[in-house]
């Protein structure tokens, strides 16, 4: 059977379908963390902060301990899950592999540990730097976010990036089974749905949901890959 009119390759589609199955489950455990730490309002008493930060003072210890943790097990999942991508890539092009496997490897070394478990503690130290003293809370915070949390999300950025460049380009050129157009299915999806979810304005809800947009944009991916790939196996 020829897929995409190529020339039919090896591709394993059974560990390919869990992995995509196991993805969908994660992207739900890191979106239920990313909106126990972004359910909020802002609060317009609090002048010392941006209004967008004054949501955090009002998220209870307890959620940003779930949210840590959710992520700190979640989002390793997620990113061991790509690989059900790259199992479809590398038959139809080694060299774009290459490449998408250094973006899965650099997001699972700082995506957890490195980004979103800091993230939560930043906003436990907001809290506990506005309680000890509102006038200094927003130089306390941004010298700790310059110095623990600053680095560590430029290098998560440019491999999520190039993660999602290669993939865009990967399925638009047809080096993998599934039809060119899915090359929709990307994370980059999570940036309009946090546009979208800022255009109702400032609701508990919609905060929420803007957080989670890696998680969004993961589910989109996953959901959607798995939805064809259920389809081209069936053929």
């Amino acid at each position: 059977m020829k897929e995409n009119g190529k020339r039919p390759r090896t591709v394993d589609w059974p560990r390919i379908i869990h992995l995509l199955k196991l993805g969908v489950f994660a992207s739900l455990l890191v979106l239920a963390g990313d909106m126990l730490l972004g359910w909020g309002v802002s609060d317009p008493k609090v002048k010392e902060l941006p209004a967008a930060l004054t949501k955090y003072l009002s998220v209870s210890d307890g959620r940003i301990y779930a949210s840590a943790l959710l992520g700190l097990i979640g989002i390793p999942i997620e990113c061991l899950c790509w690989f059900a991508i790259l199992r479809m890539i590398k038959p139809y092009s080694k060299r774009d592999a290459h490449a998408y496997r250094a973006g899965i490897l650099g997001c699972l070394a700082f995506g957890g540990c490195g980004v979103h478990v800091p993230c939560c503690m930043a906003v436990w130290l907001l809290k506990r730097f506005y309680a000890n003293d509102p006038a200094t809370v927003s130089r306390e915070a941004l010298r700790w976010i310059g110095w623990f949390l600053l680095p560590a999300t430029v290098i998560f950025v440019i491999f999520f990036l190039l993660t999602a460049i290669v993939q865009i380009r990967t399925f638009a050129k047809g080096h993998t089974p599934l039809p060119r157009w899915c090359w929709i299915f990307s994370l980059l999806f999570g940036l309009l749905w946090a546009a979208l979810m800022r255009l109702p304005g400032d609701h508990s809800l919609t905060n929420a949901l803007a957080t989670g947009w890696i998680s969004v944009g993961n589910l989109w991916m996953m959901g959607g890959l798995l939805i064809e790939a259920k389809k081209l196996r069936r053929r």
